[in-house]
């Protein structure tokens, strides 16, 4: 996966300020904070509300209104924030078309349980789960 597609689900250069060319450059942003405007940015690609993406992170709702749009969420936030954005690239890479990957996003699906793939984003846990979905999926292995 290229790092320079999660960069561009989160507002790119122009918003970053930087390149993401590794996992040590996530590690850095995650380490000084995403701004209010990158999370924005993740919302906007994923179709999700302010209320939505408060759902899946260890933040309210009334405190992402409440941040200015160069403010900078904290490390645990951030990074949360980052490895949504690292499935979205996974999953518009394995679909190949973001509108098909968002319409996966939204259905349950029998080999998460019947949990819809977007639920499973609150924890890494689930992430990881969805992560070898995506894979399953690339390979053509249905479960």
């Amino acid at each position: 996966m290229q790092r320079s597609e999660i960069s561009g689900i989160i507002g790119g250069k122009n918003v970053l300020r930087r390149d993401i060319a590794s996992r040590m450059d996530l590690i850095q942003l995650s380490s000084k904070g995403i701004t209010k405007d990158s999370l924005l940015h993740l919302a906007r690609y994923l179709s999700m509300s302010i209320r939505q993406m408060a759902e899946l992170l260890p933040v309210t709702e009334r405190t992402i209104q409440r941040y200015k749009r160069k403010q900078r969420f904290n490390r645990v936030v951030s990074e949360q924030a980052l490895q949504i954005a690292e499935v979205a690239a996974r999953g518009g890479e394995v679909f190949g078309d973001r509108d098909k990957f968002l319409s996966w996003m939204r259905s349950a699906s029998p080999a998460l349980g019947n949990h819809t793939p977007a639920s499973l984003l609150r924890s890494r846990f689930g992430m990881e789960v969805v992560l070898d979905e995506l894979g399953r999926i690339e390979h053509g292995v249905v479960s």
